[in-house]
């Protein structure tokens, strides 16, 4: 499994990313890689994933020229996975990849396995922002997904590489699977306070970009093209 971890001005955390993962590795059932995706960084981020990725060979990095958001970065790091399992964290490490081993366990009856933080470790606005995004998307899609937001994810990868992308879309890879006919499970979590680094989600993009992003996936949704071959004759 390749895990995606994207970065954008993370310095403080990068080095306990790799810290935690080592111990992860450790005792991981099964061979684990961890893939930074570098989304434009203007501090030190880069530098240390670069020396991270020269010292371990279970760590390896895509760097974008620019910044180009959480999708793109997401996008990027499948596009380049090779590894039968896709698997996501956050950067700010408020879910742990020891948790990885809970979603490993069901992973190859669904499409994909997802965690949800039904004890979140945030402050109080940040709750009440992901409490209106949620309830949001839930009265527009009804996807049946209790915390899309969470960060911890697995997915096959030929399933995530069929995931149609758009800006935004990181807020409904579920709903974006089981638009494909895709199965998901949904698995509790862990989830921390934020140990370093500051937050990139403010009001504009935890509440109105959302709402902009639920009526995108509408409208794909209504337009959506599912097919099942029955018979052909190609060699």
């Amino acid at each position: 499994m390749t895990v995606i971890v994207p970065v954008f001005n993370e310095s403080d955390n990068i080095n306990r990313i790799a810290e935690t993962f080592l111990a992860y590795f450790k005792q991981s059932k099964i061979k684990i890689k961890v893939l930074f995706v570098d989304d434009g960084s203007t501090d030190d981020s880069f530098n240390k994933i670069e020396n991270i990725c020269q010292k371990y060979p279970n760590f390896e990095f895509l760097k974008f020229k620019f910044n180009c958001g959480l999708s793109t970065a997401i996008k990027a790091g499948i596009d380049y996975i090779k590894t039968p399992l896709t698997g996501y964290i956050d950067a700010d490490l408020q879910t742990t990849p020891f948790d990885f081993d809970k979603l490993l366990k069901d992973i190859e009856n669904y499409s994909a396995v997802v965690g949800y933080r039904s004890k979140r470790r945030d402050t109080l606005n940040k709750k009440i922002q992901s409490k209106i995004a949620n309830t949001i998307r839930r009265a527009l899609i009804n996807d049946g997904i209790i915390d899309t937001g969470c960060p911890l994810k697995i997915i096959h990868s030929e399933t995530a590489k069929k995931i149609p992308f758009f800006k935004g879309m990181h807020r409904f890879l579920p709903a974006l699977i089981k638009l494909q006919g895709g199965t998901v499970k949904q698995i509790e979590v862990q989830h921390f306070e934020r140990a370093a680094g500051k937050s990139k989600f403010n009001i504009f993009n935890r509440s109105i970009k959302p709402l902009q992003d639920a009526f995108a996936y509408r409208w794909m949704r209504s337009r959506n093209i599912n097919y099942v071959i029955d018979k052909t004759n190609i060699k």
